[in-house]
Formats: structure tokens, C-alpha cells, sequence
């Protein structure tokens, strides 16, 4: 028995590292279609569209305008216009917290699998700091990884600047004020 994918999902979602990646590219696009992702990332575009459908099931993107008769692009689900308090989660929040929890799984399977890697991708460049900055360097830091970042964007979208021996690789960074302890 197939799964109706038209019906809103009544369970949580499973982590999936094709939902993870999916989620960063649109976190970076204002829409995209199965077939960009596809491109972008280096997966089918059925299984992208797959976990499109599965993502849109469960509230956690939404259909795009399409540009053309064809396209069936998508986006996160936009924010409301009128401000919420406080204290309610935003849909931005609950994507942020997914992707985290996406990102963490997808390191600890490496962790815990990384042996099985050729040996020279058996190494990781995972670090963290503390620094001490004002907002405005904070802005600046952000900005600064991701122009980094940048300089490799056009290896997603084609594959032909991809040295032979190139992988996805995940690249998290985290930027945030350390809150006081209130113990």
C-alpha cells in the first residue's frame, strides 16, 4: 500500500541527510525545484522529489509560484505577517531546530562510521572556540565564513568544476552569545 503524500503527515518526520541538505539549500534559495536540488547536491531528481513531497507533508516547506507549466518549485513556508510574541516558536525556529538536529545526526553516523571511509577522507576538520566579540563582529565573522563558503558554491549547481576526487562534504558553522549561567 502506497502513502497517500497529498494528506498532511500525522507523525514526526524521520531525520534523513537528503531532507538535511534539502533543507540548507532552500534555507539559501528562495525556491527551488527536485530538479535544481538534484543538481545542486548530486542525487536523482526522483529522490529529491520524494523528500520534497515528504518535507511539504509535514508542514515543514510549502509550494512556490511556478515560473513555468512545468516547475513545481518549493520554499520554506513563509512568515506571517503580523509579529508573534515572543515566546511562540516561529516556523523559522522549528527549521532552525531541525536542521541542527539533521546536522548532529549526520555527524554523529560519521563518527560512528568513519573507518569505513577511504583512507584519506577518514579525517575531519571539526573544531570550536570562544571568542570574545561585539554584534557587529559577530556579523562580520558570519559574513566572512561565508564567503569562504562561497568560493566553492558553483561546484553544487555544476558538477563539471568538481575536482575528480571532490565529495559532499557538510560545513556547519554556529555563531551565538554564550548566555550567564543562572545557576
Amino acid at each position: 500500500m502506497t502513502e497517500d503524500l497529498t494528506e498532511p503527515a500525522t507523525g514526526a518526520l524521520p531525520r534523513h541527510p537528503v531532507r538535511t541538505a534539502l533543507l540548507g539549500l532552500l534555507a539559501e534559495t528562495a525556491a527551488l525545484t527536485s530538479t535544481e536540488a538534484a543538481a545542486r547536491l548530486g542525487y536523482s531528481s526522483g529522490l529529491c522529489s520524494f523528500h520534497l513531497r515528504q518535507l511539504a507533508r509535514h508542514g515543514l516547506i510549502e509550494e512556490a509560484p511556478a515560473t513555468d507549466a512545468r516547475a513545481r518549485p518549493w520554499r520554506l513556508p513563509q512568515a506571517p505577517q503580523q509579529s508573534q510574541p515572543p515566546h511562540q516558536a516561529t516556523g523559522e525556529d522549528e527549521f532552525g531546530e531541525l536542521a541542527r538536529g539533521l546536522e548532529d545526526e549526520s555527524y554523529q553516523r560519521w563518527l560512528a562510521h568513519r573507518d569505513r571511509a577511504p583512507a584519506d577522507w577518514q579525517q575531519d576538520e571539526a573544531f570550536s572556540t570562544v571568542l570574545y566579540l561585539t554584534p557587529a563582529e559577530l556579523a562580520a565573522v558570519g559574513e566572512a565564513v561565508r564567503q569562504v563558503l562561497a568560493h566553492y558554491r558553483d561546484r553544487e549547481t555544476d558538477p563539471a568544476h568538481r575536482p575528480i576526487d571532490a565529495r559532499p562534504v557538510a560545513a556547519v558553522a554556529r555563531l551565538f552569545p554564550l548566555l550567564p549561567d543562572e545557576r
